[in-house]
C-alpha cells in the first residue's frame, strides 16, 4: 500500500507510462480528499482570505516547479482548486501517472503547513 510520506518523498520523473485503474484507486486512498474527476485527480483548498489563497499558489509554483509537474490550478478569493493529470502518458493521450500523485501528496503537505 502505498503512503502520502512515501510519495512526498519521492521526486517527479518523465513517465509515458499510466497507472492502472486499481493503481489509481490504491494511490487515491494516500491522498486525503483527492478525487478523480475528468481524467484528472482533483481537490479544493480553502482559505480566509485573496493573500492566503495566493500564498498557497506561490508555495506550490515554488516546490512543484522542481518536479516539473504543473497543475490546473482555478483561484477565486478564498479557494483554489488543484487538479493534476500526466500529458506524455497513454501514447500522449493522457491519464494519471504516479507524478499526480508525488505532486498531490507535496500539495497536501504545503497546505498542512499553512494551516498551522
Amino acid at each position: 500500500m502505498v503512503t502520502a510520506a512515501e510519495l512526498i518523498q519521492k521526486k517527479g520523473r518523465h513517465t509515458e507510462t499510466a497507472l492502472t485503474e486499481a493503481e489509481i484507486a490504491e494511490h487515491l486512498a494516500a491522498v486525503e480528499g483527492w478525487e478523480l474527476k475528468d481524467g484528472k485527480i482533483v481537490k479544493t483548498f480553502n482559505f480566509k482570505n485573496y493573500y492566503e489563497t495566493l500564498a498557497f499558489v506561490n508555495a506550490i509554483a515554488y516546490v512543484i516547479h522542481a518536479d516539473d509537474h504543473h497543475p490546473e490550478l482555478i483561484i477565486t478569493y478564498n479557494r483554489c482548486v488543484a487538479k493534476f493529470d500526466t500529458h506524455s502518458v497513454n501514447g500522449g493521450r493522457g491519464g494519471i501517472s504516479e507524478n499526480d500523485f508525488i505532486s498531490a501528496a507535496k500539495v497536501d503537505a504545503i497546505y498542512r503547513q499553512a494551516a498551522q
